[in-house]
């Protein structure tokens, strides 16, 4: 097949599920409602009491506001992340992600096409959420909005490459909802998203090692650092990594000859 074959599969499956979003009214207002809620309610809480002291990226002191939004953010991707792949779940059964896996395209194209549309998708999220969060007095540098962009993606890409890994291993829709729980709250609070690495380090040492090995962390410091138009290269390396690994782990997952369909008996069981 020509290479224009695979560029309109590629935009087809991005524009399907950027539609899909934007005619989803409800799953838009969700998106913003849960870090609003965040934002509004428990950083306003703590913004008298919790002021960061000076750390990169910043040069001065900061409110608790203005630390908790990169953690907000890839909050908004990790969860766009599983409910893309939740989606996946029920099209990989009987939607058209079952009628795409029996087209003569790469499934490895395939799931990262749809990784690309998840990720669109968060992007649109994101953007909806910091302007909002701007009308509430939290704002960043005008270049920031412009730099976070390509991080945007990297962090949307990898944090949608986990969910789709791990809806690979799993059949059945309500199975996945207990492990999208299972993931998603020990991988947001066990981070740097509410509280500095440091702070941690201080109360539990445990608590920041584990801190420290979760990709969930890098993510949240390169958007941190994109947000005040830099670039933080050990988060960015390890986020990298961690969207091959995973990534890997979904294209083998979906192989119907070696990964865990083949050890189930294929698709149509």
């Amino acid at each position: 097949m020509s290479g224009i074959v695979y560029l309109r599969a590629f935009n087809g499956i991005i524009l399907r599920e950027v539609l899909r979003f934007l005619q989803q009214r409800e799953r838009f207002f969700s998106a913003l409602v849960r870090p609003l809620v965040w934002l509004l309610v428990f950083a306003a809480g703590f913004r008298a009491i919790l002021g960061i002291a000076i750390q990169p990226p910043y040069q001065t002191y900061i409110t608790y506001d203005v630390y908790i939004i990169p953690g907000l953010i890839a909050m908004i991707q990790l969860f766009n992340g599983m409910q893309s792949s939740l989606s996946m779940v029920y099209d990989r059964e009987m939607g058209s992600m079952r009628v795409l896996l029996t087209t003569p395209l790469p499934r490895w194209f395939l799931l990262v096409s749809k990784l690309f549309a998840g990720t669109a998708v968060s992007v649109i999220q994101v953007y909806a959420f910091l302007g909002v969060s701007a009308m509430f007095g939290t704002v960043f540098p005008a270049w920031g909005y412009v730099t976070v962009l390509p991080v945007l993606v990297l962090t949307g890409l990898m944090l949608g490459a986990l969910g789709m890994f791990l809806s690979s291993t799993i059949r059945q829709l309500e199975n996945f909802a207990g492990v999208m729980n299972f993931v998603i709250f020990p991988t947001f609070f066990l981070s740097s998203a509410l509280y500095p690495l440091w702070r941690m380090r201080e109360s539990s040492y445990l608590v920041w090692q584990i801190c420290s090995a979760n990709p969930f962390t890098y993510a949240v410091e390169a958007l941190r650092f994109g947000l005040y138009v830099k670039v933080d290269p050990l988060s960015l390396a390890i986020v990298l990594g961690a969207l091959v690994v995973f990534l890997a782990g979904a294209v083998w997952g979906y192989n119907p000859s070696r990964g865990f369909t083949a050890r189930r008996g294929g698709p149509s069981d």
